[in-house]
């Protein structure tokens, strides 16, 4: 049952609780910070100083779990960013047809702008 509770449902835990409170702090180093801690207490609170390896173990692997929910929520959020971009360009250059002819330099010059934006519609801009 120990060989069991180290080996499977510890791992599979950390994982999980990485990834939640990676959403949640989004820093993987204060997240394997956390589970450093927690595993240190318990190690000296449960089992013997050999449960130290294992706890190293399983801070990297919070980590790996963090850093890779950060690199996936990343991807997905570029990918929004660039989808809301797109339909943002396409939109001005539909609004900016529909206005009146006393406005014609305006147009133009509103239009030759959302052009040169619309070109960078796939570029992979982030906010931090």
């Amino acid at each position: 049952m120990n060989n069991l509770l180290i080996f499977f449902a510890l791992p599979v835990a950390t994982i999980i609780l990485a990834i939640v409170l990676q959403t949640i702090i989004k820093r993987p180093i204060l997240v394997a910070a956390f589970f450093f801690a927690i595993y240190l207490i318990v190690t000296f609170a449960a089992f013997t100083s050999a449960f130290l390896v294992n706890t190293i173990i399983y801070t990297i692997l919070a980590y790996i779990a963090a850093a890779f929910t950060k690199f996936i929520t990343n991807v997905i959020r570029d990918e929004q960013d660039n989808n809301n971009n797109c339909n943002n360009n396409t939109n001005n250059n539909n609004n900016n047809t529909n206005t009146a002819a006393a406005n014609d330099a305006i147009n133009n010059l509103t239009n030759l702008l959302n052009t040169t934006n619309s070109s960078n519609c796939g570029c992979r801009c982030r906010r931090r």
